[in-house]
Parts: structure tokens; C-alpha cells; sequence
């Protein structure tokens, strides 16, 4: 198992070589609230909530650690996806149909029905006993993150799954809803299903957290980090876009412009001889 140093030297170098406006994040989910480390902030303890995706943003705007609870978590439909408090699947539809989110209360219930499934089924072993999680910037976490989360622009996003998927052994595989986006797929399917997940941030990210308007997240366990740092910019070799990105806009691009099309060219016209 990697060292929180090594987490931390990993961090300095996604930060340093995408030119991150913000610090990647890294985020452990706690079976005991004995396990949050001296000096992290829960806002219960000063008479205050926040979200769980405001959370996210004071680790990686501010540099805060920040553990979060159920009492910690104003935002109860995270808390009850999260499975930090006794809450029945059909009191979670319930709740959001009250939202009036979606269309009507069919819809919420095939919503609620597969992500209900999929948190209870591919993550119980994983959920079960959580009660909760800490956020720290990753480059000075106090514990071992369980999933990494990067927040950056499209091209920066673009780079990050170039990297996690050179060697074509981790695949990223989204869906998306605009509801939940940094919590649940930021932050708790990677460590569930131990796979990477695109953040395109919701209705709450959008207005609780202060995420803005050109902001993206990936979401990666945290075992990927050492994969993207090593295969961050190897995409194409020579013909990667780098970052800030080398854009070419001209009516006069040919085949020849890479060996690939080329290649594909001449064959192409060997066939039609």
C-alpha cells in the first residue's frame, strides 16, 4: 500500500504539470468517527451543516480537512444514498418526488430503483458500517484516501482520462443525471465499484459549493493516481496537445498530419485500385 507521502508527491505533480486551479482532493470514508484525525474541522461541532460537496470545495480552495457525518450533512438525501442513517428506499422517493426534480413520481421511482441498486449490490461490503467520510487536500492528507478527486477544466479532464486509460486496463465508464454528481459519483463510486468516473457538477454542486460554470471533476480510486502521473502527457507522444493546449485550425490538415491517418489513407487507396 502506498504512503501518505507518496499520495502527496503524486498530488504536487498532477497539480504542478495540469496547472490545477485547485488542489486534487483526497477522501476516506470512516467506519467510526474515532478514526477523524486531530485538527480536521466538522461543522456539528460549531452548531453548523454544510454538504458534503462544500466540503470538497473548502479542501480544495482552502486547504481544509473536513470530516462529515450525518450530523455534519444538511444535504439528507446524500446522507440517506450514502447509507450513513436509516433511511427506507421508499422514503428516499418520497423525498424527491417532494423535490420535483423529475417529471413525476414514476420517474423518481426507476431513478431511485437503479441507484439504489447499485450502491446496495456492487458497494454493500464497502458501505457497510460507514458513517462517514474526510476531505483534505491531497497533498498534505492526514489518511490514506480511499478515492481521489480532481476538479479541473475540459482540456485538463481530457488529459486525466488519456492517462488513466493508456494502457487500456481501466476503462471510465459515467452516467449522468446532474443530481449527486461530486459526492456520489466524485467521490463514492470510485471507492465502490473501483473504477474512474467523470463529474459533470449538478443542481447542488453548481449552487451550494461554488463550482463553476467550466469546472469538471474526475473521480478515480485512489490506487489510479500513480497510473495518471505516470501516463499523464504520454498520449501520442510528440503529438499530444500538452497543456495549456496546442490547437491547429486550418483548411489545409492533410493525412499526412499523423502516421495513423496516413497509414489508413494508403490503405484506403490501395483498396480503391
Amino acid at each position: 500500500m502506498r504512503n501518505l507521502d507518496e499520495f502527496g508527491k503524486a498530488a504536487e505533480a498532477v497539480y504542478s504539470r495540469l496547472h490545477l486551479a485547485t488542489y486534487p482532493i483526497a477522501v476516506t470514508y470512516i467506519k467510526d468517527e474515532g478514526e477523524i484525525p486531530e485538527g480536521a474541522f466538522r461543522p456539528s461541532k460549531v452548531g453548523k451543516k454544510l454538504s458534503l460537496c462544500q466540503a470538497f470545495t473548502l479542501s480544495r480552495r482552502w486547504g481544509m480537512h473536513v470530516a462529515m457525518t450525518a450530523d455534519d450533512n444538511f444535504c439528507t438525501p446524500a446522507t440517506a444514498f450514502h447509507g450513513w442513517a436509516e433511511i427506507t428506499k421508499e422514503e428516499l422517493i418520497e423525498s424527491q418526488v417532494r423535490q420535483g426534480w423529475h417529471k413525476d413520481r414514476q420517474a423518481e421511482e426507476r431513478r431511485i430503483e437503479g441507484a439504489w441498486l447499485l450502491l446496495r449490490s456492487k458497494g454493500e461490503d464497502r458501505l457497510k458500517g460507514c458513517c462517514g467520510f474526510v476531505s483534505s487536500p491531497l497533498k498534505d492528507a492526514r489518511m490514506v484516501p480511499d478515492t481521489v478527486l480532481i476538479f479541473g477544466d475540459g482540456v485538463q479532464l481530457t488529459h486525466m482520462i488519456h492517462a488513466v486509460c493508456y494502457d487500456y486496463k481501466q476503462l471510465v465508464h459515467s452516467f449522468f443525471e446532474g443530481f449527486g454528481e461530486s459526492c456520489i459519483k466524485g467521490g463514492l463510486l470510485p471507492f465502490l465499484l473501483d473504477s474512474p468516473q467523470v463529474v459533470i457538477p449538478g443542481m447542488g454542486d453548481r449552487s451550494f459549493a461554488g463550482i463553476g460554470e467550466s469546472e469538471l471533476a474526475l473521480g478515480i480510486p485512489s490506487r489510479l493516481l500513480f497510473t495518471l502521473v505516470e501516463n499523464l502527457f504520454k498520449a501520442g507522444g510528440s503529438m499530444n496537445i500538452g497543456y495549456p493546449a496546442k490547437t491547429m485550425l486550418s483548411m489545409d490538415i492533410t493525412e499526412n498530419i499523423t502516421p495513423g491517418f496516413k497509414f489508413l489513407r494508403e490503405k484506403m487507396e490501395e483498396k480503391k485500385s
